[in-house]
């Protein structure tokens, strides 16, 4: 039971920095992470006395 929580253990650390790296290094192999920029208006009624 110990050897299954030390490889569980170990799967995860190795995920971890699977996705760290991916996000680090993602752009560099044309990964873009950016999210898409779009303008948006919305109208506003100030009441002034």
């Amino acid at each position: 039971m110990g050897k299954l929580i030390k490889l569980l253990i170990f799967l995860m650390i190795i995920g971890f920095i699977g996705l760290v790296g991916y996000a680090y290094l993602g752009p560099f192999f044309g990964v873009d992470f950016s999210p898409d920029q779009v303008e948006t208006r919305q109208p506003v009624t100030l009441i002034a006395e």
